[in-house]
């Protein structure tokens, strides 16, 4: 299933608090950082929206295939939410403590936004906590995987909203602002992050990260990265895709960037 930098169109969001702000949707920001020589900006902040809006969309059917008696697919699933919740916590971790309080100095304009942005980070992060007991329940019992499937989509809806926000108000204020040689909301800084951080492995986040985005541009991605992780880039993909073939199929891990 291919994946895409970039969001689909999606219900209006709140109206930006700077007259005048560039409200270009990332699918145009995206395509056209892209076709360019050099780093794709804030790449880590877009890899993460994107690897989350495949997920909660593939997660949900999943969870309502899983058989009485499957055990083995419904601990692969729950770990795997697990996982996903996990890249969440870290990604707003990144946001708040590292990210945020830069654009704060360099636009005090959207500080208002930034305190709702900073604030809607704890209601998800619990949010996704309490969606975790029900899929721990739902892995075991499949007679209640339909309820529980259905409020991974609401909470998937409710995430929606917040990431178009960013994506509409947030991101094209930060390309005018944040130097395009700075790593802020790279992928490398991310990757350092989650090396520093107790959570997932920097080699399960990227090959979680990079599925299905064309060998091109993963190409591109890995020169923002230190030489250990592209020399080891194929074998933390094969890893990934074998590990994930219980949930996804043999094809996990493959496919293009595609509109």
């Amino acid at each position: 299933m291919p994946i895409h930098l970039l969001p689909q169109p999606s219900p209006s969001v709140p109206p930006q608090a700077e007259p005048g702000a560039d409200t270009r949707g990332a699918a145009a920001s995206v395509r056209a950082a892209a076709e360019e020589p050099g780093t794709v900006r804030f790449a880590g902040l877009r890899l993460v929206h994107a690897a989350l809006r495949r997920d909660l969309a593939r997660l949900p059917n999943a969870l309502r295939l899983l058989q009485p008696g499957e055990d083995d697919a419904g601990e692969a699933l729950l770990r795997h939410w697990s996982f996903v919740t996990a890249m969440l916590t870290c990604h707003h971790e990144q946001q708040d403590t590292r990210i945020w309080p830069i654009v704060r100095r360099f636009a005090p304009e959207l500080r208002l936004l930034l305190n709702w942005l900073e604030a809607d980070h704890h209601n998800l992060d619990h949010s996704f906590t309490r969606v975790t007991t029900l899929v721990r329940i739902a892995s075991r019992d499949t007679g209640s995987a339909w309820p529980v499937a259905y409020a991974m989509e609401d909470l998937a809806a409710r995430l929606e909203t917040h990431l178009r926000i960013e994506e509409r108000q947030l991101l094209p204020r930060m390309e005018r602002v944040i130097p395009e040689s700075s790593r802020l909301g790279g992928l490398g800084e991310l990757l350092d992050l989650l090396r520093s951080a107790d959570g997932p492995g920097a080699a399960d986040a990227l090959a979680w990260l990079l599925e299905g985005v064309e060998p091109a541009l993963v190409e591109r991605l890995l020169a923002e990265c230190d030489d250990d992780v592209a020399r080891n880039w194929p074998h933390w993909q094969a890893t990934y895709q074998r590990c994930m073939a219980p949930l996804w199929g043999p094809s996990a891990g493959l496919g293009g960037l595609g509109d």
